[in-house]
């Protein structure tokens, strides 16, 4: 038998002995290695920002700096290489510091850090996007590697409520970025130059009570748009300009306005364009030619009690109406109305579209009914309706519709309808090229005509030889059968 004492001494020694087991493990735990052959790896080589307006800074964006070895690492200095004066600025694990700089971080064996990195841009005195570069270094067991920083500084005017008394003209010079409303007084006129580009802000609007001369060029387009130009940091991260709802709209709100839109570009807000007018016996008149107006929270053309003629122009992606029609003359030529709104990921339209058509025509004036003319167009989109129209007095409404793609579900018997050239929707009609956006390869809806699209060869000759260039600039007469709406079908290459 063991004594007392012999088995008391045992167990202390196997205690003595478990408890200097569990330090030196514990320390081995703990033990970086110095071996210059275990680096770390990183999610990217270059961090790019999109183009950063002065002095308001960007959203931060993120580097996940990867211990793929089986032995912790302690690096002993991360920095960025500009220091203090740099552009950037550095959070490594929830820290900052003034001089971008941080020493001995721990990471442990097969373990991750995060570094967030944003950047300001100080006023850079030139019109044309200044490019901005630094690196961001680590220094481990003697071994340096670098993440290089990327980024494009672009001076801007501000307009914060501002309000036009005066004939005025925006240029190209800079962009400009709109906070709050940018309005125009009445009988004045605001003139945007070709290549004019106005960035919105949260629920900021153009309120016109006056005139608007938005006239570009093919290759100097005018931009209006949302002002984030960041992306929605998810796994596959979004641009926020594809997401309706940035910033609000364009309204025309005088009797007397006499405007113009000649290519201009414009997406991603509430409301395309809204023309609104509650004088009926004197009508303002609109001419939009070779526009995309894309991807709005609610409508994209709104006409009340005025005359509009569309001509080579795509109208696009709203999650109601795209085009609602009430009162006036009213003429589109050669256009695209498309809306798939809901063929947007849940990140980019969160809201779904309703059950309204993507044209609407509303006549209720007996004194003074309305006129609309659509020649070579589209009107298409993920309903089984896409176009409809509501009359008190049908037999006084004025309509021409000719060699015009349509999608309803059924044919319409109107007489404005029975005489003319129309291809009504069929089942497994496949009209566009792309009617989605798709994330993974990040590429846009694409409203040409499919090679088996019913809109091929549609358009009446005549008409669209008034318009030879498509939106694009390619040749719709070139084959001699030209497509109805804004594109021309053109064979891969």
């Amino acid at each position: 038998m063991t004594s007392p004492k012999k088995r008391a001494f045992s167990t202390l020694i196997f205690i003595i002995t478990l408890f200097f087991s569990i330090a030196f493990t514990s320390c081995d735990d703990e033990r970086y290695s110095t071996d210059t052959k275990n680096r770390l790896e990183f999610s990217t080589d270059t961090l790019t920002f999109d183009t950063v307006f002065t002095t308001l800074g960007s959203a931060t964006s993120k580097i996940l700096v990867y211990n793929r070895n089986k032995v912790a690492l302690k690096i002993s200095r991360i920095e960025i290489a500009g220091g203090n004066i740099s552009s950037f600025r550095i959070n490594v694990d929830g820290s900052v510091n003034a001089d971008n700089r941080f020493e001995n971080i721990e990471i442990r064996a097969n373990d991750s850090l995060y570094i967030f990195v944003a950047i300001t841009v100080d006023p850079t005195n030139s019109n044309s996007p200044v490019f901005i570069e630094d690196s961001l270094i680590f220094l481990t067991n003697g071994v340096k590697q670098n993440v290089k920083l990327q980024a494009f500084g672009q001076d801007m005017e501000i307009l914060h409520n501002k309000y036009i008394l005066n004939d005025t003209t925006l240029t190209a010079n800079k962009p400009y970025l709109v906070y709050g409303n940018l309005g125009v007084d009445t009988a004045k006129t605001l003139t945007l130059n070709p290549g004019c580009k106005l960035y919105f802000h949260k629920n900021a609007n153009l309120i016109v009570y006056g005139n608007l001369k938005a006239i570009g060029t093919a290759e100097k387009p005018i931009i209006l748009r949302g002002d984030r130009l960041d992306k929605i940091k998810f796994e596959t991260p979004v641009p926020y300009n594809l997401i309706a709802g940035q910033w609000g709209g364009v309204f025309l709100l005088w009797s007397g306005g006499n405007h113009v839109m000649e290519h201009v570009n414009m997406n991603s807000g509430y409301v395309g364009v809204y023309f609104s007018n509650s004088d009926r016996n004197t009508l303002p008149k609109l001419e939009i030619s070779n526009c995309r107006i894309q991807n709005f929270l609610l409508y994209g053309l709104v006409v009340q009690n005025a005359n509009v003629t569309v001509s080579n122009t795509e109208i696009s992606n709203t999650s109601s109406y795209s085009v609602y029609l009430n009162g006036g003359k009213h003429s589109f030529i050669q256009s695209t109305i498309a809306n798939y709104f809901n063929n947007s990921s849940d990140v980019m339209q969160p809201t779904s579209r309703d059950k309204k058509p993507a044209v609407m025509i509303m006549n209720l004036n007996r004194v003074a009914p309305m006129e609309t003319v659509f020649r070579n167009c589209i009107i298409s989109g993920s309903s089984e309706n896409e176009f409809s129209l509501a009359s008190r007095f049908m037999d006084q409404y004025k309509g021409t519709f000719d060699h015009c793609y349509i999608r309803t579900a059924k044919a319409l018997t109107l007489p404005q309808f029975t005489n003319t050239n129309i291809r009504w929707y069929a089942k497994n009609d496949t009209v566009f090229k792309s009617i989605r956006y798709d994330l993974e390869k990040k590429t846009y809806f694409d409203f040409t005509p499919d090679s088996v699209s019913p809109a091929r060869g549609l358009a009446d000759k005549a008409i669209a030889s008034q318009f030879p260039l498509d939106l694009n600039g390619n040749n719709r007469l070139e084959d001699n059968e030209p497509d109805a709406g804004a594109y021309e079908w053109k064979p891969t290459k």
